[in-house]
This record gives structure tokens, C-alpha cells and sequence, in this order.
């Protein structure tokens, strides 16, 4: 016997669809809706219908904006010559919270073979043309990228795709370039009891002088 209205089902399967959310998430977000009145319901509904419609990939560094370049990518008091490469728009946000004042470059992903992603599915070939480009223009002024840091997530995925890139870069045979990776190691107010082997072993080689 069918007990929710088919409006409703529906409703709870496309929340169930967004990454994070179960069918018990789904559910309670559905049910709250229905507490909303039809102006809240509306506008909720008109944000979700319109908000791809004036966002587009900035021309430099590929991070969502409705304008391009971006506003960091106009932003003359950053740091060109430091480059912070990040997997999707979303790591930005939470970089730019550490008053990091260089660029970026968005990948659009990780390598991933089992997922068929490869170098080529990525925006790779981008960043390496950058790098040569700029050293090109460089070449006879102190001036250029001196730094890519490669900040994609500790996985074996992102690890792989720092590898790769880091390898790619060296290939250009910059010396002036610097290639690094953002350190990984134990959260604030993590157990070491609970920290695995990879994160352990992290934490020690990004140990410092106290």
C-alpha cells in the first residue's frame, strides 16, 4: 500500500540522490519543507532552477564564478607567482580560510583508473601549458610561477595525482620552480590510537622544531 503521496516520494529521492544524504536525511529534509509556506517553497525552488544558469569556469583557473577571470584571478594584491593546485571549487573555499594569498588551479578531479579518469579527463594539460608558457616569458626577468603547490586530498587518488604532476613538472627542468605538497598528518584533537598508519607517518615527516 502506497502511504506518501507520489509528490512526496519523489521529492525524498532526488535528496537522496545528493552525496551525504540517506533516505532518513531525505525524509526529514522533505517533511520540513512542507512546515515552509509556498513563498519560502518558492524561492527555494527558484534558487535551485536558476543557479547554474549565470555560473560559468573562469578562464584562468577554472573555479566557478559569473564573471572571468574570477575575483581572485583580478585581484592584483595575490601572489601570481605562487600556484596552489586543488581538485574542485569547493577546496578553495575552505583554503582562502587560511589566508593563503597566492592562486589556483582547479583540476576537476583526481586520477582514478577504476573510475576510468586518467590524465587526460583532467585539466593537467592546462596547468602544464601555464608553467611553460610562463617560464617561457620569464625567461629574461625575475618574474614567472617560482611555486605549484600541489594540495589534492590525502588519498591514494590524490596522492597519485600529485605524483603525476609533480613528475610532469620536473620534466620542464625549472630550477627556479618549486614543486611542494601541503603537509598531512593528525587533526587537532585527534587520538593517536585512532590515526592510521599513512597519516602516522605523515604526521612525523611534517614534524617541525617546537
Amino acid at each position: 500500500m502506497k502511504i506518501l503521496p507520489d509528490s512526496v516520494s519523489k521529492l525524498i529521492e532526488e535528496f537522496a540522490k545528493l552525496p551525504g544524504i540517506g533516505p532518513k536525511t531525505a525524509s526529514r529534509l522533505t517533511f520540513y519543507l512542507l512546515t515552509k509556506s509556498d513563498t519560502d517553497i518558492q524561492n527555494f525552488g527558484e534558487a535551485v532552477i536558476n543557479f547554474k544558469k549565470s555560473l560559468k569556469y573562469c578562464e584562468n583557473c577554472f573555479n566557478i564564478t559569473e564573471e572571468t577571470p574570477c575575483v581572485i584571478c583580478l585581484d592584483t594584491t595575490r601572489d601570481k607567482a605562487k600556484i596552489m593546485v586543488v581538485e574542485e571549487p569547493l577546496d578553495i573555499v575552505a583554503l582562502e580560510k587560511t589566508g593563503y594569498n597566492g592562486i589556483y588551479h582547479v583540476l576537476g578531479g583526481v586520477i582514478s583508473p577504476i573510475d576510468g579518469i586518467g590524465p587526460e579527463n583532467l585539466r593537467i594539460s592546462e596547468i602544464l601549458a601555464k608553467i611553460k608558457k610562463e617560464n617561457l616569458l620569464s625567461a629574461n626577468r625575475r618574474s614567472g610561477i617560482k611555486e605549484i603547490i600541489l594540495a589534492t586530498d590525502p588519498s591514494l587518488e590524490g596522492e597519485a595525482t600529485a605524483m603525476y604532476l609533480a613528475r610532469e613538472i620536473e620534466k620542464f627542468g625549472i630550477a627556479s620552480l618549486k614543486v611542494t605538497r601541503i603537509a598531512r598528518g593528525l587533526p587537532v584533537g585527534g587520538d593517536l590510537e585512532y590515526a592510521d598508519e599513512i597519516t602516522l607517518t605523515r604526521a612525523l615527516e611534517g614534524r617541525r622544531e617546537y
